[in-house]
Parts: structure tokens; C-alpha cells; sequence
């Protein structure tokens, strides 16, 4: 008897052990900073890319005057970085199909035009924008445009190349006639209709700043860790279901004909609407974390999602760490809003700005 007793006691005691109470919230300890607080502003958007052909771009001025009277001091955006990509390409067999998916620019023409590598450029634009001239001249932007290309980081070349004078966008300094057109054509990041170009890149010059951030990850790669037969099957079925197939109705309402200021903002200001957040979680991660197949493929996909969105989180909580006491915008997928604002809400030194009184 007294064994059975002191067996029980031992296992209340284990399983009491195990239940998590939180006792430390990081979130909730934001002691007054010396000076201004760092303000965040996660920005939803739907990939603009993807948008009917009846999507027109100049319906945007609207919110990117909204954006711009909120005076960001950072814009960060939903990209890997150069170096990033450039590691990944040594790794082809590990990174097979998200390279092509997610480092859409190849730097070897910039690489031949400059002489630079990825490590190399990097370095040259580290040491230009650490002594850059509050007026640098158009051989300077042209120079530096080029050095973005060679680093991998077509969108900060953009944010230079549209910095220049019409008259001063052309061959130079490092640009050849190749370069020349691809800035011309905006085959990059997202393409000549994503939100990187449409909406950071014009923002960014507007707003005088030299580049935007690269916050992205797939250092990990995104295919899970075992045998992927039957994996998009799971996936498909899971996302079967009443709420999933409700959030693509009222998707394809606001995309149908986003073609004036008004209808841009009503798509922008739904997508940031606090309830999104608990919308996407009902009709996908949810749904994925019950997904019933023997290798938890659904619980594989909810790991590959949180781990991207915490590598996210850091690498804007760096972006910010250098600009104390000010603004940043990260502009990022619809999906990934409400986790981001809730993983940075937990920093000591950060500020969540809600985005709906930005953009009413």
C-alpha cells in the first residue's frame, strides 16, 4: 500500500511538474526607454502579383501617401537577403526549388559588370552607406545601385535607381546596358507587380532612404524532414474546410477589381483588420495541427511556419536595433501579420503600432 501510495504522490508531482504556468512575460516588462520608444508597424498585403489583371497599380498612391505620412525611418520587406541567397546556391541539393522560388535574381550579370561577388559587394556597400553624403552625386546612386545588384539586393538597387533625376538613369558607374534594363523592367523580387516594387521601393525614395531590408528566411529549407509522399494530399484536405474555403470567397471579392485609391484601401485595411490574424489561424494553421496522418504531416507544415516567422521576427528586431527611437514598416504577406505582431510584441524595446488608424 505504501508503495502504491508514494508511486501516486511521485506522479502528481511529475505531472505538475510538466504543466507550464507562465511566470516571466517578456511582453508585459516594457520599462520607459531613454528617448523615443522603437515603433513597428506590420503592414498585410495581399501579393499584389497574384492579383487579377484588373489590379492597377497607380490605385496605390492612396496608401502609399498613408504610409508616407506615417514617416518610417526603415522599410523592411518580405525577401531574403543577398547573402542568403548566396548561401543557399551552395547548397543546391537541400535548398532544391526554394532558391528558384525565392531568389529570383541571379547576381552574375551585375557580378561581371562590377568584378564583385555576393561577399564582396556586400562588403563595398557596407563601407559606401557607412560614409554616404547626405547629397550624393548621380555617379554615386548609380555606383551603389550597381554594388545592390552584385550583393543581391535588386530591390534596394531600385530604391537608388528611382532616387536619380530621369536623366540620370542610364549606363555608368558600374551599370551596363544589361543592368540598365532590368531596373527598367523590374524583373525581380516580386516582379514588376509585386508589392516590393510597387509599394517599398517607391516608398523608400519618397521618403529619401538609400535601401530597404530584406527580413525573409528559409535558411532551414522548406520541405519537411521526412518522406514527402502524401504530404500536399494532407495539406489539401486539411485546408478542405468551411472557414478555408470562406476566406477565398471574401479574397476573391476584394481582389476582383482593385483598380481605384478607394478600392486599395478597403482591400488594405480588411487585410489588417485585428480579427485576420485569428481568420487565417481558423481556416489554416488550426485545421493543420488535427491533420491525421500517421507522419503529422500537418504539424510538419504548422513547425516550418512558426520557425520562419520567429527567424522573421529577429531579423526585424536587427533592423530596428540600429535605428533606436524610431520607425520601422515591414510590408509582408497577409498570413504572417498577426504572428509577427505577437512575436514582437513579446520584445522589451518594441512598440506594435496598430495599422488601421495608418490607414484611415
Amino acid at each position: 500500500m505504501f508503495g502504491r501510495i508514494t508511486l501516486a504522490c511521485l506522479a502528481m508531482t511529475l505531472c505538475a511538474a510538466t504543466a507550464y504556468a507562465q511566470r516571466f512575460d517578456p511582453g508585459a516588462l516594457k520599462a520607459a526607454p531613454n528617448g523615443k520608444p522603437n515603433e513597428v508597424l506590420v503592414l498585410a498585403t495581399a501579393h499584389l502579383a497574384q492579383l487579377p489583371a484588373t489590379f492597377q497599380p497607380a490605385s496605390l498612391d492612396g496608401v502609399l501617401r498613408k504610409l508616407a505620412a506615417w514617416a518610417p525611418k526603415a522599410i523592411v520587406i518580405e525577401s531574403l537577403s543577398g547573402p542568403e541567397c548566396a548561401t543557399m546556391r551552395q547548397y543546391p541539393g537541400r535548398y532544391d526549388g526554394t532558391t528558384e522560388r525565392y531568389c529570383r535574381w541571379d547576381p552574375s550579370p551585375a557580378r561581371a559588370a562590377t568584378g564583385l561577388d555576393v561577399p564582396a559587394a556586400t562588403a563595398e556597400i557596407d563601407k559606401l552607406l557607412a560614409d554616404w553624403p547626405a547629397a550624393p552625386t548621380p555617379a554615386q546612386r548609380r555606383r551603389l545601385a550597381a554594388l545592390f545588384l552584385a550583393g543581391g539586393e535588386p530591390v534596394s538597387a531600385l530604391v537608388q535607381w528611382l532616387r536619380l533625376p530621369a536623366t540620370e538613369r542610364r549606363a555608368g558607374d558600374g551599370l551596363d546596358h544589361k543592368l540598365v534594363a532590368v531596373l527598367d523592367q523590374r524583373q525581380f523580387g516580386r516582379g514588376p507587380r509585386g508589392e516590393d516594387i510597387l509599394i517599398a521601393a517607391p516608398l523608400a525614395a519618397m521618403l529619401g532612404h538609400e535601401r530597404v531590408v530584406p527580413m525573409d528566411d528559409h535558411s532551414i529549407g522548406d520541405a519537411p524532414p521526412t518522406h514527402l509522399d502524401g504530404y500536399g494530399a494532407a495539406l489539401a484536405k486539411a485546408w478542405d474546410n468551411p472557414v478555408f474555403a470562406r476566406r477565398l470567397r471574401d479574397y476573391e471579392r476584394l481582389h476582383a477589381s482593385v483598380d481605384t485609391p478607394d478600392k486599395a484601401l478597403q482591400l488594405f485595411r480588411v487585410l489588417n483588420a485585428p480579427a485576420h490574424a485569428r481568420l487565417v489561424y481558423d481556416s489554416d494553421f488550426g485545421p493543420m495541427l488535427g491533420e491525421p496522418s500517421p507522419q503529422g504531416f500537418g504539424r510538419l507544415y504548422v513547425a516550418t511556419w512558426e520557425r520562419r516567422n520567429l527567424r522573421m521576427a529577429s531579423n526585424i528586431r536587427e533592423a530596428m536595433a540600429n535605428r533606436p527611437g524610431s520607425r520601422t514598416l515591414v510590408i509582408v504577406g497577409a498570413s504572417h501579420k498577426g504572428y509577427l505582431e505577437a512575436y514582437l510584441h513579446q520584445m522589451h524595446d518594441v512598440t506594435v503600432v496598430a495599422a488601421g488608424p495608418v490607414l484611415e
